[in-house]
């Protein structure tokens, strides 16, 4: 069945190879990104000519994550256009790289505004249409950081990412009676084809930054380790193609959590345990009608 889907963070990356991997397999796409008629025009651009080659229905909104009037306009948009919003693609995310010592409260707070609010702003704005409708998904890219291995100066972009994974999974038991699905996209690290370790942030107190100097070279080595573990074929593309399967199956059908990895952070490992747990709890509390949204609908 084709769906109305909102990819949010569309401009680079898994957000961008999301959004057109759904607009291929039949879906209306919702490419959101700020600044669509200045920064991101020439992507824009480029996603409405590849669409109109192919044939798709991908188009871009301005949606700035960190303002909830932008999200809400995005979302009144997409009805105004279509009637409906049936998936929405928390991806919108920004990595910084740095001791945690070295970061302000500030900074950190905005790496959580990004990463771990702006969702909260999307579902605030999409929510009251998708719970009226009595469907809908809504899927998060999430990170094997949050239940794999990772190295040092990742804090705060691990932890909100955290943060935001423990957000969806509660969220999924509060929307199942309105029956909305959840699925949970779990990429690994990938050491090429994404902006993300190009565009990453860093702290503005360089000296405190400076201070660890006895670790240079440990995030160069880090990454020349895991490109050598990287196989080949490892590519986020596999990231969106999954995304675009999991839109694709029939509700009801839909996994709880989806992990991509090619490097093996052990994340999938856990993941079969955590979800394990999570399962027998919701039975013993006598929830387990919430892990199946078109049960509890």
């Amino acid at each position: 069945m084709k769906s109305v889907v909102l990819v949010t963070g569309a401009s680079t990356g898994i957000g961008y190879l999301s959004a057109r991997a759904l607009a291929a397999a039949g879906h209306t796409v919702y490419a959101s990104m700020r600044d669509i008629h200045g920064r991101n025009a020439p992507r824009v651009r480029e996603l409405r000519d590849w669409s109109f080659a192919n044939g798709h229905e991908l188009r871009a909104v301005e949606l700035d994550v960190l303002s909830q009037a932008s999200a809400d306009a995005a979302i009144k948009t997409i009805i105004a256009e279509q009637g409906r919003l049936d998936v929405v693609v928390h991806n919108a995310g920004h990595l910084v790289v740095g001791p945690v010592e070295a970061f302000s409260p500030e900074e950190v707070v905005r790496v959580f505004d990004t990463n771990t609010l702006g969702t909260l702003r999307v579902n605030k704005a999409a929510l009251p249409y998708m719970r009226n409708a009595q469907s809908g998904l809504m899927l998060w890219i999430s990170s094997s950081t949050v239940r794999g291995g990772f190295p040092p100066f990742l804090g705060p972009y691990a932890a909100a990412k955290a943060a935001m994974d423990s957000l969806a999974v509660t969220m999924s038991f509060e929307l199942a009676r309105f029956g909305i699905e959840t699925s949970i996209v779990v990429p690994g690290a990938f050491t090429r084809g994404t902006a993300h370790f190009p565009n990453a942030g860093q702290p503005a107190d360089k000296v405190t930054a400076d201070a660890y100097a006895r670790y240079d070279g440990l995030m160069d080595q880090v990454g020349a380790r895991l490109s050598a573990l990287t196989p080949d074929h490892a590519d986020p593309q596999a990231v969106a193609e999954e995304v675009a399967r999991i839109v694709s199956l029939p509700a009801g059908e839909r996994p709880f959590r989806s992990v991509i990895d090619f490097i093996d952070d052990g994340a999938g490992a856990v993941t079969e345990v955590a979800e394990r747990v999570r399962e027998e709890f919701a039975e013993r509390i006598g929830i387990a009608d919430l892990l199946k949204p078109t049960l509890a609908s």
